[in-house]
């Protein structure tokens, strides 16, 4: 915290923070949803984020044939290796992408990547950091205010992590990093039981302390440096978005909160039981879809470098910590193991796909799954190297995405193998330039009726999904 902030009243200043982080409900945006709309408008966005790449033998190794994550063949002529196979049931609902990265961070280490994936921003490897927004919080200043959440940000271990190791994949509009709740018990809570009685009351105190913080720092403003009015400009700025936050928290304190089915829930599993935990938080992202608690979700499964909980997610598969996987993909069966974890994602993932693809979309058209666009990947791909991110686009027929194809935009042989020691993949030099994934963002935003030509370093879309 800068020598300016802390010359501000400090109990004030504390007590404005505290009321602030208490609240529940400050990923709110600014105004209930009209009476009049249809749930057939409704457009959804989930993100997913996955880190430590995938298998990529090369096309010489034995192992190539079935456990190399990318497909093999192209277009609608391929088929899954067993990475993927999970997927086949709805192989017509989805489509495989290779060939994209932000071009800003192309020669970064793959585990200081995970930052930027929704971004684009360049990151860099050490030194100053700034972020920009995510795609899913783009998204989500055009319709949180329709919704009671305008966004749900979770990750499996919580909170904002640090620079170049998020535990977060959203970022707002000034590139701060948005704190993600790990917890489905308190998830649920959040989502579905009733405030006490006291929310009103900590909803006044909470815009007083706002209007405390925002009379204090206009006085302090005439005395300080154009650098230090820029610091606090920062800091206003999240002052005022906490207000708009407030502002919505009060206009649907009264409405009341959708009923759901907890019996199939469970609510008190951690990451120590993998599976249960992965398939309680999707479907908690279901849950807020269908009742339409929210329309942008992000969900960050692990973060980068073997930190954290989320390490313990390939235990699932009888593997001790995810992240030494990609490590040893050298040693006998190397690859399959590897793959093998690969292939649990792949389950959770279909699994979701099929939740939503099994149910009809309340009051509209089609199914849930086709008014809704997934996207599931990594900022790497072979060992550390941020090229070539493998990504998954899922749903979203209703509004014109094409699916059940595998589309390389990159060359026939990417780069691969295991790393024996010296140079890593990320160091080596590629005769290839992959397309922006940003251009891919551009798609996503315009299929889901946001009016822009351009996200991050974007030169384009891209038609064929």
């Amino acid at each position: 915290m800068s020598t300016l902030i802390a010359s501000l009243d400090r109990r004030r200043f504390l007590r404005g923070s505290g009321v602030a982080l208490a609240l529940p409900w400050f990923e709110f945006s600014t105004r209930p949803a009209a009476a009049a709309e249809t749930s057939a408008a409704r457009k959804r966005l989930a993100c997913f984020y996955f880190p430590d790449g995938v298998p990529m033998p090369l096309a010489a190794d034995p192992a190539h044939k079935d456990w190399s994550w990318f497909p093999h063949g192209s277009g609608k002529d391929y088929t899954f290796t067993k990475c993927l196979d999970p997927l086949e049931p709805v192989r017509d609902e989805l489509t495989v992408l290779a060939g994209f990265s932000h071009p800003a961070v192309r020669s970064i280490h793959g585990h200081s990547n995970a930052d930027q994936f929704l971004t684009g921003a360049a990151t860099g490897p050490t030194g100053d950091y700034k972020n920009s927004i995510s795609l899913d919080q783009e998204f989500a200043s055009h319709v949180g205010d329709q919704t009671r959440f305008a966004s749900l940000v979770l990750s499996t271990d919580g909170g904002t992590g640090t620079p170049r190791g998020a535990h977060t994949a959203s970022f707002n509009r000034s590139g701060r990093a948005i704190p993600a709740e790990h917890r489905p018990k308190r998830i649920f809570d959040m989502l579905f039981v009733k405030s006490n009685g006291d929310a009103a009351r900590r909803l006044a105190l909470s815009q007083s302390a706002l209007d405390d913080l925002l009379a204090d720092a206009r006085s302090l403003r005439k005395a300080l440096s154009a650098s230090d009015q820029k610091t606090l400009d920062e800091y206003l700025q999240s002052v005022r978005d906490t207000e708009v936050k407030v502002e919505k928290a009060k206009r649907w304190i009264n409405i009341p909160l959708p009923e759901v089915d907890v019996d199939h829930l469970k609510l008190d599993v951690t990451p120590e039981d993998p599976r249960n935990y992965l398939q309680t938080m999707y479907e908690l992202i279901y849950l807020a879809f269908k009742t339409d608690s929210t329309r942008v979700a992000t969900y960050q499964l692990g973060r980068e470098n073997a930190i954290g909980v989320s390490d313990y997610l390939a235990r699932a598969v009888g593997f001790n910590l995810t992240h030494q996987l990609s490590h040893n993909t050298k040693d006998p069966d190397g690859w399959k193991n590897f793959g093998i974890y690969c292939r649990f994602l792949s389950e959770e993932l279909g699994r979701f796909v099929s939740r939503l693809k099994a149910t009809p979309e309340p009051g509209g058209l089609g199914t849930m799954l086709d008014n809704t666009v997934l996207l599931f990947g990594s900022a790497s791909s072979a060992f550390h190297l941020s090229r070539n991110y493998p990504l998954i686009l899922a749903g979203g027929k209703n509004m014109g995405f094409k699916h059940g194809q595998y589309l390389n935009y990159g060359p026939e042989n990417p780069q691969g193998g295991p790393w024996l020691g010296g140079r890593e993949p990320w160091q080596r030099e590629t005769s290839h330039e992959d397309v922006p994934l940003s251009n891919l963002f551009v798609t996503m935003l315009q299929r889901l009726g946001v009016k822009t030509e351009q996200f991050a370093d974007s030169t384009g879309g891209v038609p064929a999904v």
